[in-house]
């Protein structure tokens, strides 16, 4: 399946120089989402994985379908303040100034799930918040790679994606 026609480029959102990559057509064609949330655990040992982790708020769409689709549970890695205690946070460096991401403390292990990949702090922040809060990561998936902008690694490997820029 061709996901790049299904991804609508938005030149100069959210601020004059970036094309943004919406995902919104993707999400609205059942079949690409169901294709995405088969496609997105190759070469992932499922046995293994207990949840999905999605990154606010994209990440949370793909995720949490990909927990139905394949039997799993759903966590969601959400900005600081929106979930209940108990928690951890972190916080991490953005282009523009820091941010903070939030898990509920629990165990077990997770695949980590977001929708675009660009710099690699938002995604390497969640790495480490899902290790301070007591989970193991087992594998880590995102849609979109913006390879021109990060060389982002996991456990070794690329991150796994299913369209690169």
């Amino acid at each position: 399946m061709d996901l790049k026609k299904l991804i609508r480029d938005v030149p100069n959102f959210p601020k004059e120089g970036i094309l943004f990559r919406d995902m919104s057509p993707l999400l609205q064609n059942p079949d690409a989402l169901t294709f995405v949330s088969k496609n997105l655990v190759n070469g992932v040992d499922l046995s293994k994985v207990q949840y999905f982790a999605g990154i606010e708020s994209r990440g949370f769409i793909l995720a949490s379908h990909m927990a139905a689709v394949h039997g799993k549970g759903f966590l969601p890695i959400r900005k600081a303040g929106k979930l209940p205690p108990p928690t951890k946070k972190i916080s991490y460096a953005l282009e523009y100034g820091t941010a903070e991401i939030e898990l509920p403390v629990g165990g077990g292990n997770i695949m980590i799930v977001d929708d675009v990949l660009a710099t690699g702090g938002t995604l390497q922040a969640a790495i480490d918040l899902s290790t301070l809060a007591g989970y193991t990561v087992q594998s880590v998936a995102v849609l979109v790679n913006l390879t021109f902008l990060n060389q982002m690694k996991f456990n070794g490997k690329e991150v796994y994606s299913l369209v690169q820029y």
